[in-house]
């Protein structure tokens, strides 16, 4: 019983064998597969791309140059005010008290002054008949010295009370502006884009003065202040095209021009750019301060040009390539015109099943597409940009020494089929 268990055991083994290698193996060939492009006829831009705000042309921030509280507001966000329109007014009590104060402070010294110029008018008397009698020999000579004394000091005391006088004037005027101060009105005509103070709120004026309203001039101009890398800074000219796209109106490009390139660098994170302004037309008010712009600025256009892709000019052909097309090797490869042995810029046209180098002088380039000048190219040729490879699989069958007529991968189907059965 045992040796039969093992016997059918190893002809079960046999037999999986035997299936196993009358199964047909796959193979596989590999081609190469050249990929072209064809030669097209176009506009080629170089872009520069950006971030920036967008910003009024002209925005004044309205503060306040004395403390106090705010009384009342006339103007509030959205609001178009024309320049000397009343925006705010603060408390005013205060500042009127302090001119009353000075006003009779100014009175009370030109009291003053009255006195002084009585006294050296009276100075002056006294000394004229002093010496009236010292001419006729009726006093003595010490008391006209006295009277002179007398005189120029009430000279000098008149001069002091006058200039208090104007002191206290000042002082008066300075009391005045202070108090014309506490109405605050629209420096330029605008729209109010924003309002920082509420009535009761108490604003200081002590090293700064705070800010009440931002007022922009005109909305129907406004301006991208863009941020652009150092690496790109140099191809940016003043006077250069560019559009933009903001996320309130994502499927519509604005347009505008560069018209300002500052010199001061924005350094951030150790990463330096230059700050260039775009100026923008708008005239339909859709556009807002503050909104973010994804700006792109044109820096070169060749237009109705040939252009090839850029991977064209990268493409060099390998042996296989050539042997893949039957066509013999190029063993060199033509060297540019008056250059230093350096290699010539070219791209490689399929046609009729060859390659052939063409010479082109690249251009302007926008990173996909390159313009290019070229007496042999023209438009619709194929150009390749590279090769690939596919795999081809084939079956081939293998006899097994193990089933009869040399297993199933001998078999063949009806004709052969009936023609092996005849055989036998």
């Amino acid at each position: 019983m045992k040796k039969l268990l093992t016997t059918l055991i190893l002809l079960a083994a046999l037999a999986g064998a035997g299936y196993l290698l009358s199964t047909r193996y796959t193979g596989s060939a590999q081609t190469l597969q050249i990929v072209t492009v064809p030669v097209t006829r176009g506009d080629v831009v170089q872009t520069i791309d950006a971030t920036g705000r967008l910003e009024a042309v002209r925005t004044v921030q309205v503060g306040t140059q004395v403390s106090g509280t705010i009384k009342a507001l006339h103007a509030d966000f959205n609001s178009r005010v024309r320049q000397g329109q009343v925006v705010a007014e603060l408390e005013p009590s205060l500042f009127e008290t302090q001119v009353e104060q000075a006003r009779a402070t100014v009175v009370r010294l030109e009291a003053d002054a009255e006195r002084a110029r009585v006294q050296s008018q009276d100075a002056q008397v006294k000394l004229a008949r002093a010496r009236d009698l010292a001419a006729r020999q009726l006093v003595p000579a010490t008391d006209v010295e006295t009277a002179e004394a007398n005189a120029r000091a009430a000279e000098a005391a008149l001069k002091a009370a006058q200039a208090q006088v104007v002191q206290a004037q000042a002082s008066l005027n300075q009391a005045r502006v202070n108090l014309s101060h506490t109405v605050i009105r629209a420096p330029i005509d605008g729209v109010v884009i924003s309002r920082n103070v509420d009535v009761g709120q108490t604003v200081a004026a002590s090293m700064q003065a705070p800010t009440l309203f931002q007022i922009a001039n005109d909305l129907s101009r406004m301006q991208v202040t863009g941020n652009v890398d150092e690496a790109d800074i140099g191809r940016v000219r003043v006077g250069q095209q560019a559009t933009f796209q903001v996320d309130a109106y994502p499927s519509e490009t604005f347009s505008g021009g560069v018209s300002q390139v500052r010199l001061n660098p924005v350094i951030e994170s150790n990463v330096v750019s230059y700050v260039t302004v775009i100026d923008v037309a708008n005239t339909d008010l859709r556009l807002r301060p503050g909104m973010t712009a994804t700006v792109v600025i044109e820096v070169a256009r060749s237009a109705d040009t040939l252009r090839v892709p850029a991977a064209a000019l990268r493409f060099a052909p390998t042996p296989e390539v050539f042997a893949s097309l039957g066509q013999p090797v190029r063993e060199q490869i033509p060297r540019q015109e008056g250059s230093a042995g350096g290699d010539r810029p070219m791209v490689w046209v399929l046609a009729d099943g060859r390659l052939e180098p063409a010479a082109v002088r690249p251009g302007v380039t926008d990173g996909a597409n390159v313009a290019v000048s070229a007496s042999v190219l023209e438009e619709g040729m194929q150009v390749a940009t590279g090769v690939v490879q596919s795999t081809q699989a084939t079956a081939a069958p293998v006899r097994s020494p193990l089933l009869p007529f040399g297993g199933r991968g001998q078999r063949g189907t009806g004709a052969g089929q009936g023609a092996g059965r005849g055989g036998q």
